[in-house]
Order: structure tokens, then C-alpha cells, then sequence
């Protein structure tokens, strides 16, 4: 059954929250003496992003913000789901299933919900409107988490039976960054009778056959180099996710820390300067979906629930490849280097692969304008 749901923190826990980052010990943390983000997130710009939160941050102008969607909760194969709807102008928007990743949340969405499904305000076609679906993934944010890890095909499962047994969608739509290319691909492979396009803006997935052109081969000799310094978190999470848990519980900061980092490092920042795409209102929202939900613990599962499922790779032994049309969006800061187009070719059905000219990682929080045009482009091409 659906129910209503209104996303409502208590001032008890925000005040928690604040002290919590207004007593943090700085005198007891340090870094080298370069101070740079090298290392991980640099110091000097968490404080100032902590003074910030403390004294500056509003979360209820943000928790409205979130609450101007309708939000839901309803029991999908077992487990309770939270899921934000815009619904479209017009007499048929298409349904669009967003799937954000880690670490990501609902918020990554927030600048491109109005001009998505009401483009006719922003001086667009009422033509291009959608109707959106924004669930918050298992275990992260207001979803349940489930009993175990679970990884992004089984979440792709439980995402398709919410689109199709609850809200009654028999054809759909899907886009994906992060982790939500990757359980939007295993949708589009495992339900092409429901899911008609999908597009997405990570390369996670590999095909079991491995490079077959020298161009190919090239890639995936340099892809575990270019890797290196961003598989630290990577291996803990998919390994020993509840050591790394009991720290991120008591500490917003510790929090804060290990997420910023991935938000400097994955975006396409100019001149090292984080807010030069990311203000500190949307990091700071973010990071409170993770706290006020105290969901770090069970969002980092998904990496070991991937594991535990066999990896990325998408194309196995019997060669059955994802045949609906797959869109593609390669911006030049993601942080993992897309492969050359004749490997996807061999897993996905491509129509449209489009590299772009500026952003990162978080797409649609970075360059919504682009990431907008992109998604329109593609899906216009799809009839439901």
C-alpha cells in the first residue's frame, strides 16, 4: 500500500546535529603541512564548511524544498520504500525513473525536477515532459535497509516491481548516475518488457569478454592505473563496511569528511575550487540525508552487495546483451574513464553517445542545464 510520507526532522535531532559539528575536536586533527586535498579532504575547507553548517545552514528551507514533491513510503518486495513524484504537465508525461548512487542522495535531483517535468515554465515543449519517480535506494536515506547487503541488481528488482506492481507503470523509462547506471542496466537487461530506454552518465559496467580491439585493450591496461588512488574507499566498503560504520554514527564531521572528498575529486572543479560547481547548501543537504537518517552504515552495503553478486559484469557466458535503446553521457571529470564505444556496442543497444564539454561525476548537480539537454535529447527518440 502507498502511503503519504513528509520528510519532518525533529528540532531535537538538528540541534544534536549542530552541536555535534559546532564541539568538533579540530585541535586534535591535523594534515600535512602542504594542506591540500591530495590527501583527502583538505581541512581548512571542512571547517569553513562546518561554520557554515553551524551558523549558516538552513535545513527546514531545504527539508521543503524536498517536501514540495509528493513523497511516499510503500513495502516493495519486503522492504519500505521512500520515493519522491513530480508528476508531469500535460495530458501524457512519460514516466522517468532517477536513480542516484553514493554517494548521492534524492537531493542530486533537486535542480532538475521543475524544468523536467513542467519544461513549458522554463519556455520549453509541454511535449517534453516527464512524470518522476526518485526513490531513495535500499538502506540509504529514508528507505529501509535490508537484512544484508544487497547489490545494485537486486535493488534494480525491487525499483522495476515499484514501478510496474505498485504505481502501475507497464513501460517506463530510467536514468542513472553512479550506482544508478549500474541498476539501471541491470533493469534494462533483466525487464526490457517494462523498461523501453535507459541512459546514464558512469561507465560501471564490463562485458566478461574483455577487450577485443587494440583501442579497447589500451583502455583496460589503464584503466586499474587511473584507479588507484580512488579504490581505497572502494575496497573498504565492499569489504569492511561496518568498521568503517562505528566512527561515521557519532561524527556529522567524520561524515562530511568522507563524502566531500569523493564530491572535490569527481566533479569538474576549476582551479581547486569545490564551489565553483557545488555551493555549500547542496553538499551540506546531502550530507544531512545521510546523517539525519543515520543510513552512512547501511548506504556503503550496496558495494558489498555488489561483490557478492559477481562485480560488473554485465554480459555473461550465454552472450544475452541489453537490447532496449541505451543512451550515453560521457563528461570529461568523471572520475572512471569510459571505455572506447565499440565495447559498450557489444553490451548495450547504443542510439546516442554524447561526449560532453563540461562536468563531472554528479551530473545533474553540476551542469543541470547540459545534463537536461542530453536526457531530453535522448528519450525523445523512445516511444512508450
Amino acid at each position: 500500500m502507498i502511503r503519504p510520507y513528509k520528510i519532518e526532522i525533529s528540532d531535537e535531532m538538528i540541534a544534536q546535529i549542530k552541536s555535534k559539528v559546532a564541539n568538533y575536536p579540530w585541535e586534535q586533527c591535523y594534515m600535512p603541512s602542504d594542506n591540500g586535498w591530495d590527501y583527502g579532504t583538505n581541512m581548512s575547507y571542512l571547517k569553513e564548511l562546518c561554520e557554515y553548517w553551524v551558523e549558516g545552514y538552513d535545513w527546514r528551507k531545504h527539508e521543503t524544498s524536498l517536501n514540495r514533491c509528493e513523497n511516499y513510503m510503500a513495502e516493495v518486495d519486503g522492504i519500505d520504500m521512500h520515493f519522491m513524484v513530480e508528476k508531469g504537465s500535460g495530458a501524457n508525461p512519460k514516466p522517468l525513473l532517477l536513480v542516484h548512487g553514493w554517494p548521492g542522495s534524492i537531493s542530486e535531483f533537486m535542480h532538475i525536477i521543475e524544468p523536467l517535468a513542467h519544461p513549458e515554465r522554463f519556455g520549453g515543449s509541454i511535449d517534453d515532459a516527464y512524470t518522476l519517480i526518485m526513490p531513495s535506494l535500499p538502506g540509504f536515506a529514508f528507505s529501509a535497509r535490508p537484512a544484508r547487503p544487497m547489490g545494485p541488481r537486486a535493488m534494480g528488482k525491487i525499483l522495476n516491481s515499484l514501478m510496474v506492481d505498485t504505481l502501475g507503470y507497464k513501460s517506463y523509462l530510467a536514468q542513472g548516475g553512479d550506482w544508478g547506471s549500474a541498476i539501471c542496466s541491470w533493469i534494462a537487461y533483466d525487464y526490457p518488457t517494462h523498461c523501453k530506454g535507459m541512459h546514464f552518465n558512469f561507465p560501471t559496467m564490463r562485458n566478461s569478454a574483455g577487450p577485443q580491439t587494440e583501442e579497447e585493450r589500451t583502455w583496460d591496461n589503464g584503466l586499474e592505473d587511473a584507479q588507484i588512488m580512488n579504490n581505497g574507499y572502494r575496497t573498504q566498503q565492499a569489504t569492511k563496511p561496518q568498521s568503517l560504520a562505528y566512527g561515521m554514527f557519532e561524527s556529522p564531521v567524520a561524515v562530511a569528511g568522507w563524502l566531500i572528498d569523493k564530491f572535490y575529486h569527481w566533479s569538474d572543479v576549476d582551479c581547486g575550487d569545490l564551489e565553483s560547481c557545488h555551493c555549500k547548501d547542496d553538499l551540506l543537504t546531502n550530507i544531512m540525508l545521510y546523517v539525519v537518517t543515520n543510513s552512512f552504515n547501511s548506504s556503503t552495503w550496496i558495494y558489498y552487495g555488489r561483490r557478492e553478486e559477481g562485480g560488473r559484469y554485465l554480459v555473461g557466458d550465454d552472450g544475452r546483451t541489453v537490447t532496449v535503446p541505451t543512451g550515453c553521457a560521457l563528461y570529461p571529470a568523471e572520475m572512471m574513464c569510459w571505455p572506447p564505444r565499440s565495447y559498450y556496442e557489444r553490451m548495450y543497444n547504443i542510439t546516442h553517445w554524447n561526449t560532453m564539454k563540461k562536468g563531472g561525476h554528479f551530473a545533474a548537480m553540476e551542469v543541470p542545464e547540459i545534463w537536461l539537454d542530453d536526457v531530453r535529447a535522448f528519450f525523445r527518440t523512445i516511444t512508450l
